[in-house]
């Protein structure tokens, strides 16, 4: 199963609640996550649920990890055996050349469940103003399209988004839900999924980074204090979104993309993000086995330079550390700027 959508659509929502009810339906899984920087969030996540989770980063699976995905594929297969693989790229890869990828790699007892992209109910008319190429072909790579966040968007734009996905891509399935409710909307998703993927002739491979006019910028900093209250780290993350999402609109004042904080201490993950110039923080607790003091962050939001926004990020988040009392080492490790502009 390959589940994409661009950055901040909601595919790792979408996967704990397909990941959830397929566990509890029998079904042994794992998860790949591809994150653009070489800090990983969403395997965080993810793998305190307990599923199987393994992370490539650096790279955008569809352009240049396809060597790691053969191999982390290959290891799953003899190490774990799993029935059902669902892939998670990053929000700037395509699909389909994905999966075209995939096959020419001649796995033994393969089959490919229809592609799916997930679309973000709530902002798409900004996406497709500010890089409407790389979201058309994402939509066109699709068999299920999902539209996302309906519980908060106006039913208007639903209907709207609807209109245009038909129109580009009239042969897809078009649903619609909120991941956040595993509800009968949702159910229709997972009942898709059981179906077979239609072969398509290849076509000449994109690089997706490039088309995608994103920048991103990803890090971690060792937090000193490991007993932090949750109320004191939901307040941080909130500060620090607000600030860079104030910054940033400066720059580009409808920037959409994932600007993300993971802050993990003994028993708790705290993972706060947004996603477009509009949007709030949504921040939530997860339960962990970790016992590790960490924050981890990785920003890549569209049409802003690299150095402003690797000044704005990294600079909003030691500030706020110093305001909140937060002892960390200023020692930032495995840095990675991604710049496509």
């Amino acid at each position: 199963m390959i589940i994409g959508g661009f950055l901040g659509s909601g595919k790792t929502t979408t996967l704990l609640k397909l990941g959830k009810h397929l566990s509890e339906t029998g079904h042994k899984i794992a998860i790949i996550v591809n994150e653009i920087g070489e800090i990983g969030l969403d395997g965080d996540t993810l793998s305190s649920t307990g599923i199987v989770t393994e992370e490539l980063t650096s790279g955008c699976i569809c352009c240049t990890l396809k060597i790691s995905m053969e191999y982390t594929l290959s290891q799953l297969s003899d190490d774990f055996q799993p029935d059902v693989i669902i892939i998670e790229p990053t929000g700037i890869a395509f699909p389909r050349q994905i999966k075209e990828d995939i096959a020419l790699m001649k796995i033994d007892d393969l089959s490919f469940a229809p592609i799916v992209n997930i679309v973000d109910g709530t902002r798409f008319n900004t996406e497709i103003k500010q890089t409407p190429k790389f979201i058309v072909t994402q939509i066109e790579d699709a068999e299920i399209l999902c539209i996302n966040k309906v519980d908060i968007a106006e039913k208007e734009k639903v209907a709207e988004v609807r209109n245009f996905l038909e129109e580009i891509n009239p042969e897809a399935e078009v649903i619609e839900f909120s991941a956040k409710e595993a509800d009968e909307k949702f159910q229709r998703l997972i009942d898709l999924l059981a179906g077979k993927s239609k072969e398509r002739e290849a076509r000449e491979a994109i690089n997706s980074i490039e088309a995608s006019e994103v920048s991103s910028y990803s890090g971690e900093l060792v937090i000193k204090d490991c007993e932090l209250e949750e109320q004191k780290a939901e307040k941080y993350a909130t500060d620090v979104l607000t600030s860079i999402s104030k910054q940033v609109r400066l720059i580009n004042p409808n920037f959409v993309g994932h600007i993300k904080i993971a802050m993990e201490y003994p028993g708790t993950l705290m993972k706060a993000s947004i996603t477009s110039s509009e949007s709030v923080p949504n921040i939530e607790f997860f339960e962990t086995k970790g016992k590790d003091c960490s924050l981890k962050f990785l920003s890549a939001v569209t049409n802003v330079e690299k150095e402003d926004l690797v000044k704005i990020v990294e600079g909003t988040i030691k500030e706020h550390l110093l305001q909140e009392e937060i002892p960390f080492s200023n020692k930032v490790k495995n840095l990675q700027t991604i710049n496509i502009l």
